[in-house]
């Protein structure tokens, strides 16, 4: 039969599109993972009121080594949905479970939702000038990554801003504030010492994009560090070169200190 790729937005229940809507209320079968992206506003019970059906929530095992096993048997023989936050094909590992999809001989559809790559031009910096994206992730015992950093500079080294993902652990519920996100920036600072990232670079953070009261704010690592954005889920930017338009924007709606203007 068919499975369907479904977004369910950024924020609550209502940010899934009609047609996404429309389609998980046909299916037989509905799934979700949770594990790459948080829907801060809303809860699973809520989203199966809405389309009142049950929802398997599937853990990350579930979804990237067991896929075979419980989902595609569902899609040989029905109409099965598939629900992520924010747009399912912005995770890497969607694009996987299609490949997958198709291998077993099973169709299945895209139907997109907003994501956080067209929500974060509400921090007025111009899309078409951002560079590689990247993810901090949270050290392990004797891992501790730094890849974002070298990401950052080469963004910096071609004008581009940088959006950082931040990370998530849902089994335990954790997940990375923009502060804890400046904190491990400036350890790494420490260890590599190219000055990418120090008290005084320009940061913008983002929290509770989608919703209508999302936090915005933009300043310099040494004063953002200790503020409270609220809850998350959050995203971390650095902006490379400003448009006198973007300098502005993020002076008049995110707080950024009349300095930036100079900047651009």
């Amino acid at each position: 039969m068919t499975l369907y790729f479904i977004g369910l937005g950024l924020h609550d229940e209502r940010d899934i599109t009609l047609k996404g809507l429309e389609t998980v209320r046909r299916c037989d079968r509905v799934f979700a993972e949770f594990y790459t992206s948080l829907l801060a506003g809303t809860t699973i019970e809520k989203i199966e009121e809405l389309i009142g059906k049950p929802i398997r929530r599937l853990s990350r095992e579930d979804v990237e080594l067991n896929f075979e096993r419980v989902v595609l048997p569902e899609a040989r023989e029905k109409e099965v949905a598939f629900l992520t936050a924010g747009d399912p094909m912005v995770a890497t590992t969607h694009a996987d479970l299609r490949i997958r999809a198709k291998k077993a001989g099973v169709e299945s559809y895209v139907i997109h939702a907003p994501s956080i790559y067209s929500a974060v031009g509400i921090t007025g910096l111009q899309i078409y000038k951002f560079g590689k994206s990247a993810t901090v992730a949270y050290p392990e015992g004797n891992w501790f990554p730094t890849s974002y950093y070298d990401v950052i500079r080469e963004n910096l080294e071609r004008g581009l801003h940088t959006l950082l993902f931040l990370d998530i652990k849902a089994r335990e519920k954790r997940y990375m504030t923009a502060n804890e996100a400046m904190e491990l920036l400036l350890k790494v600072e420490g260890m590599k010492g190219a000055g990418i990232f120090t008290s005084e670079t320009l940061v913008v953070v983002l929290a509770r994009a989608g919703s209508l009261r999302p936090t915005l704010r933009a300043g310099y690592v040494g004063e953002m560090i200790g503020e409270d954005f609220g809850g998350q889920p959050h995203v971390l930017i650095v902006p490379g070169r400003l448009h006198i338009v973007e300098a502005e924007y993020l002076v008049e709606f995110a707080g950024a200190p009349e300095e930036v203007l100079e900047r651009a």
